[in-house]
């Protein structure tokens, strides 16, 4: 798989369109002006009639088998959905960002070192370096973007937040961008967010049958609390979109408030948080509770003030939604009981609790079976033995070498029942045998599970093994 590699100098030399146009590749760069380009091309003169008039180097071309230039492309390349363009230093953020939104990369981070600035797109959850700038052209990129985002082009020793929309034809998106003092200048990651929440499908996340039937009791309930855990990356913003949207009806008021607002719904009403000017969550819930809501979902509830605010705006009959980072489903009560939550409060507003993470599916194209063994487990997992076979990432064409095709998200779903009501207000918090009793899958469980049907590889599911 190595051997497609192309160092990042040599590989932006060509664009996308142009590497799979004209089916070339950057092999090597002679020094004195000329660029190694190799090619599976039938007519190499012709080609180089071509490329003389397009690049601005020269080239010396190589004739390669299609079978290694399909494998050059696939590993360092990417199909747009544009036309041929180029990235010049006139137009590179806006080509930037669009070549990001069409290889659908969710963050785009800018970092300055000491030799060079390196661009890499986090594509299925994983960091991939796709340019590098010089030094010396870093600083006016960043005051690029900074302006576009309303920021102060003087301030580089504090952090500052802002948002760019993009505008390319019919299609339209938003960037949240936030930047931060490094050692060697300012680094800006760019959240590229998705404008249309209407696509987005409770059914095709990743929910088996019986999570999605306990999941849709404890939303569709007229008052309480659904919580929705896990690291950032994982998910739960499009979960919670999903849910707006099944409940969104015309006699039902929602209000939102997020920080940022990654997807738009016709029918709901939401509102950016804006902590600079004392727009919090807990002055936005109390503003919400006069604007007689019937949902209302918070971003996430981040400190004692919101997560008290949510409890008093259940326990006034409205169904609240919201995330919150802990571990584990079960977790997240404890952690609301740390923030200072009374426990008999918490036990009675509670519907569902919900954990989630995102992993990566292996590429049917190319994985490959292989016989499993206890060194390949987390010491205290305790299921190895019943795993016989497992399948492993091997990289071809379709899957652009990484072994991997997408995502699924995986769910843990406890409901409160009235069991767990007791458990809660006794601060009663192990439940492992309740759970077994129950059949309720866990993110461990349904980890095993996708490794055995072969979905995904022990790499990728490791750290939900452990727990």
């Amino acid at each position: 798989m190595q051997e497609y590699e192309i160092p990042i100098a040599l590989k932006q030399l060509i664009s996308s369109n142009e590497a799979f146009h004209y089916r070339i590749i950057p092999v090597k760069n002679n020094g004195n002006g000329e660029v190694v380009l190799k090619t599976d091309h039938s007519n190499l003169t012709q080609l180089a009639s071509e490329l003389g008039i397009l690049l601005s180097f020269k080239t010396e071309l190589i004739s390669e088998t299609s079978e290694n230039i399909d494998g050059y492309l696939t590993y360092n390349y990417r199909k747009t959905t544009e036309e041929t363009r180029e990235l010049t230093n006139s137009n590179f953020l806006q080509e930037l960002l669009q070549t990001a939104k069409d290889f659908n990369s969710s963050d785009i981070h800018l970092e300055p070192y000491e030799e060079e600035c390196r661009v890499r797109f986090r594509l299925d959850g994983k960091l991939k370096q796709q340019y590098s700038i010089p030094l010396l052209e870093y600083p006016q990129l960043i005051n690029q973007i900074k302006i576009q985002a309303g920021l102060d082009i003087s301030q580089k020793r504090l952090s500052q937040d802002g948002r760019i929309t993009v505008t390319s034809g019919s299609d339209d998106f938003d960037i949240r961008v936030s930047t931060m003092p490094t050692l060697f200048g300012e680094k800006i990651v760019l959240r590229l967010l998705k404008r249309d929440g209407e696509a987005v499908d409770l059914k095709q996340l990743g929910f088996n049958e019986k999570e999605l039937k306990l999941y849709l009791e404890g939303v569709k309930k007229p008052n309480g609390i659904v919580l929705i855990s896990g690291p950032t990356g994982s998910g739960k913003t499009t979960t919670l979109y999903g849910t707006l949207k099944l409940l969104n009806k015309e006699e039902t008021n929602i209000l939102t408030i997020e920080d940022p607002i990654e997807y738009t719904l016709n029918g709901i009403n939401q509102v950016q948080l804006k902590e600079d000017i004392g727009f919090d969550f807990p002055s936005a819930l109390r503003t919400f509770l006069r604007q007689d809501p019937d949902i209302i979902m918070v971003g996430e509830i981040r400190d004692e003030k919101t997560a008290n605010m949510a409890i008093k705006a259940a326990l006034t009959g409205h169904l609240v939604l919201s995330t919150i980072h802990t571990n584990s489903a079960w977790a997240t009560i404890s952690r609301l009981i740390d923030m200072g939550v009374a426990p008999y409060l918490l036990a009675t507003t509670l519907n569902v609790s919900v954990a989630q993470r995102l992993v990566r599916k292996l590429c049917n194209s190319c994985k490959k079976e292989s016989n499993t063994s206890s060194e390949l487990f987390p010491e205290s997992f305790k299921d190895s033995k019943e795993i016989k076979k497992h399948f492993v990432a091997v990289g071809c064409n379709h899957c652009y070498y990484t072994g991997y095709d997408g995502r699924k998200a995986l769910y843990e779903i406890i409901p409160i029942t009235r069991e767990l009501e007791t458990a809660i207000k006794h601060n009663d918090l192990q439940i492992d045998e309740y759970l077994k009793k129950q059949n309720l899958n866990t993110l461990k469980s349904n980890a095993t599970q996708m490794i055995i049907s072969g979905e995904t590889s022990i790499d990728e599911v490791y750290s939900l093994l452990s727990n």
